[in-house]
């Protein structure tokens, strides 16, 4: 992993100490920053939980930096956050967003101790990106203002981005189609109804492909992609905190051997 600027003020990873001895582990998408998901954690930390955010490698700095990370960067970011948060608490659940959710679904066909994920708006196939496969294609790519219906939100990411960012996307999504199968915790997933970005069919070839047999979806009304910081984001505090509460309740307790 290479960062040659300072992190942005805002864009820094975030943990809550909990008293629960649950963990939640949050999960940013592509050119966000754990500040997309601060006030989820904000709300989990005020219900007990303990809760993680690590800023994936190369986001929350300048966009020089992403032309040094590859998904492998990004990967090992989101397992080390969730070693550290696993060796503090008995049960982890992991919430991810977008590329978020790409990341997610990788670390839980891995790692079979998680008790749980979340997804909001997860990406596994976006054509429209396509264009940027081509030979053709400019080696930076200006961005838009992100895909949020509310007024007056301001998400910290960057107004223009390196090809090669692009492509590492693409190639980490085709890679994780594959691992789906082995992704067997319990899965719950945020569905937007309008979403500029992620086709909200993703949702559903997840949910289609998984090996989880505990399987569920929740359909956005009033969000576009970046729901955590939408007009649902009192929707997605209380369907995840009543998932965790749920599968706690009806879930063998853990035997250490």
């Amino acid at each position: 992993m290479y960062e040659s600027y300072p992190v942005i003020n805002g864009a820094e990873s975030f943990t809550y100490e909990g008293s629960n001895g649950v963990g939640i582990l949050l999960c940013h998408g592509f050119l966000g920053t754990p500040q997309s998901m601060k006030d989820l954690g904000t709300a989990f930390a005020s219900k007990g939980y303990t809760v993680k955010a690590p800023r994936l490698a190369g986001h929350g700095t300048h966009g020089e930096d992403l032309k040094h990370c590859s998904f492998s960067d990004w990967f090992l970011c989101l397992e080390e956050a969730y070693s550290e948060l696993s060796a503090q608490c008995g049960r982890v659940y992991v919430v991810g967003q977008s590329m978020g959710g790409t990341l997610t679904l990788d670390l839980a066909s891995r790692h079979k101790a998680i008790d749980g994920i979340l997804l909001i708006n997860p990406a596994m196939s976006i054509p429209s990106f396509s264009t940027y496969n081509r030979n053709d294609c400019p080696m930076w790519i200006e961005e838009g203002r992100p895909d949020i219906k509310k007024n007056d939100v301001e998400e910290i990411t960057y107004t223009r981005t390196p090809r090669f960012a692009y492509r590492q996307l693409l190639q980490y999504m085709e890679v994780v189609q594959k691992r789906l199968p082995a992704v067997s915790c319990p899965i719950s997933c945020f569905q937007s109804r309008i979403d500029h970005v992620v086709p909200p069919a993703n949702t559903d070839f997840i949910l289609q492909r998984v090996g989880s047999k505990q399987k569920s979806k929740v359909v956005l009304e009033d969000s576009y992609h970046v729901a955590s910081m939408d007009n649902d984001q009192e929707t997605i505090i209380d369907h995840t905190h009543a998932f965790i509460q749920n599968h706690l309740h009806y879930a063998l307790p853990k035997v250490d051997l």
